[in-house]
Order: structure tokens, then sequence, then C-alpha cells
């Protein structure tokens, strides 16, 4: 981890290396100049700034958690289950700085997100093809999502490739399967290219596991890594929706969304669906 260091001058410490070269090592590796001249600003108000690189930030956040999913998911399919709580965990860290992004944005008024909301077009959060494959493997399948990406060849060849691969969820229900738990052959067997629907029987294996936890530790914990990623999804939409009722109320969102009100539906849905019906039940 870099950290800023006084001068060592001042302090008498020892003088580290200054004259490179070209770039210097910190720059080669984190491209730190890319990352600070991508802002393109395309009004004079002030608050466009915060706005823009906010949203920035959140895309780095995204790019980080489809890693630590799909880390996870390989090592599901590998029944290398320390490997991918691991990932999980890490990934419920980052999606705790992701949602402390809105911060910035959270009690913007609507004459403050007026003043730049016509820099941003047609543009609008639902057309972020990252943000896409978290949801995709979250189980939120929806080949039409594709179409927005259609004249970005390979963002949409990725996007393609991750609506038919299984979910972290699937792969999940499949370890389950092949520890002899009953998950039903029409889940194993689903079209992957669809949204993952809640099963009853699917609900009944997590409730055994959850009643047998000493039978079961490492499922039970596997299953708590997982709630724990739901919960922060569920705390990101909600987040979201606020943000998005202070800054704008029921107005139609950029790019033609339906703004709140799709925002709203979102944040009544749970991922991993069983995994929290299934408490009732043991």
């Amino acid at each position: 981890m870099s950290t800023i260091h006084p001068d060592p001058e001042a302090t008498g410490a020892q003088t580290p290396h200054l004259d490179f070269a070209g770039t210097t090592p910190y720059e080669d590796y984190v491209q730190a100049d890319v990352l600070t001249h991508l802002q393109h600003l395309r009004s004079d108000d002030p608050g466009e700034m915060v706005f823009l690189i906010t949203t920035q930030v959140m895309e780095l956040w995204f790019t980080v958690i489809v890693h630590e999913w799909e880390t996870a998911a390989h090592a599901l399919r590998e029944d290398r289950v320390p490997v991918a709580r691991d990932a999980l965990k890490r990934s419920v860290r980052e999606l705790e700085a992701l949602n402390a992004s809105w911060t910035p944005l959270a009690q913007l008024t609507p004459a403050q997100f007026n003043s730049y909301r016509a820099a941003l077009g047609e543009g609008s959060g639902f057309q972020s093809a990252m943000y896409r494959r978290m949801e995709f493997l979250l189980g939120d399948k929806s080949a039409s999502m594709l179409v927005p990406h259609r004249g970005a060849p390979r963002v949409h060849a990725e996007l393609e490739k991750a609506l038919a691969e299984p979910s972290l969820y699937d792969e999940t229900l499949a370890l389950l399967a092949r520890r002899g738990h009953a998950v039903p052959q029409a889940v194993l067997g689903r079209d992957l290219t669809q949204k993952y629907e809640p099963s009853p029987e699917v609900e009944v294996v997590w409730a055994e596991i959850y009643a047998n936890p000493d039978q079961h530790d490492e499922l039970v914990r596997l299953g708590e890594a997982l709630t724990d990623v739901g919960e922060l999804v569920w705390r990101w939409r909600n987040d979201h929706l606020v943000a998005t009722r202070r800054a704008m109320g029921s107005k139609t969102g950029t790019g033609g969304s339906a703004g709140v009100a799709w925002l709203e539906k979102r944040a009544t849905k749970n991922v991993f669906p069983e995994l929290w019906t299934a408490r009732s039940h043991v």
C-alpha cells in the first residue's frame, strides 16, 4: 500500500530515489496521469466534476467486484469453497466502498442536479456495461440489456458471454447438488440466459443446511458470505433510489428510463432469494 511520506530533507531521513529516465514506477503501475485526465466536463457548473468523478469511481468498483465474483464462481465450479468465500469476503468490503460512493451525491437538490443534468444527454446509469455484468453474475439476466451496446463490439461480446454463463448463484446451487443436496434438475438445467426465479425446493435445501450447522458448516459459511453480498446489493439499490428521489423526484430519468419508479421496483428485489426466505423455516 502506498503512503504519503513527509519531506525526507525536513526530517533528516535518507533521500529516496527521485531521478527517473521516464515516468515514475508508480505512474507506470497506477496510470494516475491517465485516470486524472479522464474528466471532460460538459457544463460550467462546478458540481459536475464531483458527479463525473464519483460515477467513474463507481465504474472502477464495479470492475473489481466483477473480478471477485468471477473468481468466486470459478472456484465454486472447482469445489474450492475457501477460495470462493475469500473472494466474496473481499467483495463485501468493496461493496461497502461502492455504496459509500453515494455520499457526495446523496444530498443533491433538484436545482443543483438540474444545473448540469442536460450535459448527460441520453446517458444513464442503466447503460453501464460493467454494472450489467454485475447483475448477470447475481442471476438477474436480460438479453434486452445487450441492445444498448451493439455499437461497441468488444463490450457486447463480453456481455453476451456473461449472459450465457452460469451466475454466481448457479455455481453455488451446482455445488450443493454435487454435495448431495436435492437441488431440482429444472433449476440445474435451466436456461442460463434467463433471470433466476425462486424455487421452493431450493428453499428447502437451504433450510436443511441452516438447520444443521455442525453437519454443513462450510456451506453455512458460504451461504452467509452470499447473504452479506445480497444485503449490500440491496443497500446499493436503496441508496441509489434515495439519491435519485432527492435529486429529481419522480421525473423521467436520463436516457428515457422510468427514473424513481424503476428504481423502486428494483429496490424490492433480493438476490439469492432462497437464502432469505429459508430463514423462516429454520
